[in-house]
C-alpha cells in the first residue's frame, strides 16, 4: 500500500493571492476579532457607528478604483467601489455621509494600492456573515445594508475573478512586498478607524 505524504505548501509555493493571504493572516484575524468584539449588530446605535467606520474606509479606497493604472491591471475595477452604497446606507439611518478628510489615508504607491484593493475586495466575502446579521436590525440590500450585499455575480464568483486577476500580475519580489505592506497598512488603518468610532472593543 502506497503511503500518501501530506505536504504543506510553503509561502514560496503559493500563488500571489495566497501569498498575500498567508502574509496578512494575523492582521486579518485581528480586524475580525475587533469588529465582532465591538458588537456592531447589537442595536441600531452600534450599527450606525459601524457604518461610519465603513464610510471612512471606503472613502479612503474609493479613489483607487478610479486609478487608470490600476484599472489596467484589474479590468472592470471602476464598477466595484462601494462608497456610494455606504453613503446611501448612512442616509437610510438619517445620517449625513460626511467624513473628515484628515481621517483618510492617501495611498500613492500603485503596488501598495494592490494590497489595499485586496483587503477591500476580500472584505466582500466576509460580508456574507455581516449582511445576515444586519437583517436582525431589519436592514437589507434595499435599506441600510446595501454595501454588504453580494455582488451581482455572486460573492464567490466575483472573488474568484479578482483572485485570477491578482495571480495574473507579473510582479517582482519588491513589488509583491509593497503589496503586502499595503494590505497590512489597510488592516491597521481599519483598526485605527474603528477605535475612533466610539464602538467598544472590550
Amino acid at each position: 500500500m502506497e503511503m500518501v505524504v501530506d505536504k504543506k505548501e510553503t509561502s514560496e509555493e503559493l500563488s500571489f493571492a495566497k501569498r498575500l493571504k498567508f502574509s496578512t493572516r494575523t492582521d486579518h484575524d485581528g480586524v475580525d476579532k475587533m469588529v465582532m468584539a465591538s458588537k456592531p449588530f447589537d442595536n441600531e446605535a452600534n450599527y450606525a457607528k459601524f457604518l461610519t467606520l465603513q464610510h471612512v474606509f471606503h472613502s479612503t479606497v474609493s479613489p483607487l478604483y478610479q486609478h487608470a493604472d490600476l484599472q489596467g491591471l484589474f479590468p472592470g475595477l471602476a464598477e466595484l467601489p462601494r462608497l456610494s452604497a455606504v453613503e446611501l446606507d448612512l442616509k437610510d439611518l438619517g445620517m449625513e455621509p460626511d467624513v473628515d478628510p484628515s481621517s483618510l489615508e492617501k495611498v500613492d504607491d500603485i503596488y501598495e494600492a494592490i494590497g489595499w484593493l485586496y483587503c477591500s475586495e476580500g472584505s466582500n466575502i466576509g460580508a456574507a456573515f455581516l449582511y445576515k446579521e444586519t437583517q436582525k436590525l431589519n436592514f437589507d440590500a434595499d435599506r441600510g445594508a446595501r454595501h454588504l450585499a453580494a455582488h451581482a455575480d455572486g460573492r464567490a464568483p466575483h472573488w474568484r475573478k479578482f483572485v485570477a486577476q491578482l495571480d495574473a500580475l507579473c510582479l517582482t519580489e519588491e513589488q509583491e512586498a509593497l503589496a503586502v505592506k499595503g494590505a497590512v497598512n489597510a488592516f491597521d488603518f481599519y483598526k485605527k478607524a474603528l477605535r475612533t468610532t466610539g464602538l467598544s472593543v472590550n
